[in-house]
């Protein structure tokens, strides 16, 4: 099976900015703070059955979304757009 990378990339960028916006708005609503582990857990609960894992070998799809999810708080991510 041929996998659209880019599209891949783009979907769980979409659907890690959602859990970043979720688990703000908890935090505000709660006053509980949260760490990056909790939205990578809320992204994963999220993706369906069969969601491809990286590839690279080196990084796993955690690593992945963690990452994403740093670059989405910093404002990394939106820094060239």
């Amino acid at each position: 099976m041929d996998v659209d990378y880019e599209s891949l990339a783009m979907d769980l960028i979409a659907r890690t900015e959602r859990a970043v916006e979720n688990v703000a708005h908890l935090a505000i609503d709660t006053q509980i703070t949260f760490k990056i582990e909790d939205i990578v857990d809320a992204v994963e609960r999220d993706l369906p059955p069969g969601y491809p894992e990286s590839t690279t070998g080196e990084m796993t799809r955690r690593d992945v979304i963690t990452q994403m999810a740093q670059e989405i708080l910093s404002g990394e991510m939106y820094k060239d757009a």
